[in-house]
This record gives structure tokens, sequence and C-alpha cells, in this order.
């Protein structure tokens, strides 16, 4: 990465780009500013960006949209922005593979922090490798391949995972046998502490299982253990190819 990182500002309130992108060169980020989707693509294009800050709400595509459709493309980091603040919209857009997600109002300190985050958990790993270097998972005849970022079931069929899903089981099989807190979860995840009542990791540990066929009633691979979190029950054996 160069020693200045990159940031896109996607948003179409010309007054919050200017103010965010002047806000992060004097913090020694190099910033790049796009008003619409189509202006998005033209800037990936024309030069590399490390992080795309980016306005949920927005004329035409929108920021879903957009995020699900650069997911299918790209694994640069996405922080979302957005006036709604509802948990549900948290949770949708971290589905559709954002990185984080900040609700506006929000402190431009705050902003340059959470990227700080997510650029951190960005160069601490290759892209889609764990530590190990491995580049496939295989747990209780599943495997997660972490070059295509999907799964396979024991039968050999692809399980397609949303971005949020495929972090939160390569969470899992990495700390397997070990209880993770809620906290836990969301910090190794998306590199934030949970907000009071946080509940989006439940969920996403519903979907994640969903994926894995489990029986919402009795799950076996991925267990809660009352009061303290969830474990991953199996055994995972790293691969990596040559």
């Amino acid at each position: 990465m160069d020693a200045q990182p990159q940031i896109l500002v996607v948003d179409d309130d010309r007054e919050i780009r200017t103010l965010l992108s002047e806000y992060l060169a004097s913090n020694g980020f190099r910033t790049v500013e796009a008003a619409d989707g189509t202006a998005m693509w033209k800037a990936l294009d024309a030069a590399r960006v490390d992080l795309i800050v980016l306005d949920l709400m927005m004329p035409g595509e929108d920021g879903l949209q957009l995020c699900r459709t650069l997911r299918a493309r790209s694994n640069v980091p996405v922080i979302m922005l957005t006036a709604r603040g509802q948990p549900i919209d948290r949770i949708v857009g971290l589905e559709m593979g954002a990185d984080d997600y900040l609700a506006k109002p929000f402190e431009p300190r705050e902003l340059m922090a959470r990227i700080r985050s997510v650029l951190r958990r960005t160069e601490a790993l290759p892209p889609n490798l764990a530590a190990s270097e491995a580049t496939r998972m295989q747990f209780a005849g599943w495997t997660l391949d972490l070059t295509a970022r999907h799964l396979i079931n024991p039968e050999g069929v692809i399980v397609v995972l949303s971005g949020a899903e495929f972090r939160l089981l390569k969470v899992f099989l990495e700390h397997a046998k070990r209880v993770l807190s809620r906290d836990q979860l969301l910090n190794l995840t998306q590199g934030r502490d949970a907000d009071p009542f946080e509940r989006s990791i439940d969920l996403q540990v519903s979907r994640v299982r969903q994926k894995l066929g489990e029986d919402a009633r009795d799950p076996q691979l991925i267990k809660t253990v009352r009061n303290e979190g969830y474990v991953l029950t199996a055994e995972v054996k790293k691969e990596s190819t040559p």
C-alpha cells in the first residue's frame, strides 16, 4: 500500500464530499471524489483505491446496489454512510459486503478512526488468505474456499456467501473449538466493539447456520454457549495450493 492510502468518497452531496475529502487530506490520506455510481466506476478504473466511503442513499443506483456489484468485482474495503441509523439498515449494509457502517450525523474523527481500523485489517493479511497462507479450510465435509470466497457443501455444490457471512465463517474456522463472545466476533469481523443492544452478530450467525443447513432449534456446527457467545465445534483442516 502507498505511504498515503487513497480514499474514494462517493456521496451525491457536494458539501459532504468536500468536507470529508479536506478532512481526510489534512490527516494524511489522498482522496478522490465521486457524485454517483458512474463516477465511482470511472475513479476505480483510473487509479488504485485503498478504501471507499460510500453513501447509502443516492439517486440512481444506491449504495447497497453499488456495494453488491463491487463485491462481485473487487475486495476493496467499503465503509457505508447513511442518514438511516436503524439496526436493520446496518445489517443489510454489512450483508451486501460493506466492511463497516456509520450513521449520519457523525464526527469526522470517528470516520477517520474507522478507516484506519479497516485499513489495518486489510494490511494484516494478504487478500482472501488466512494467516497460515491457507487457500482452503475443510470442516465436517464442508470446504471454505478463501480465494473464491465461497463455501462448498459435502456434495461438492457451491454455496454463495455474502461478504459478512464469509468473514464470520472464516473467523469461526480460525478459532475452532473456542467460545467467542459477540464483542469478539464483531471486533474480529468488523474491527469495532458492539453498540448497546447490538444484535447484528446474532442475525449473521443465524444466516451462516442456514447456509450450513443447520437445524435452527439444535445446531451442531455452530453452537450457542449461553451467556458467553458461540463456538464452532468441528475439526478444521487448512490446505494451501502450491
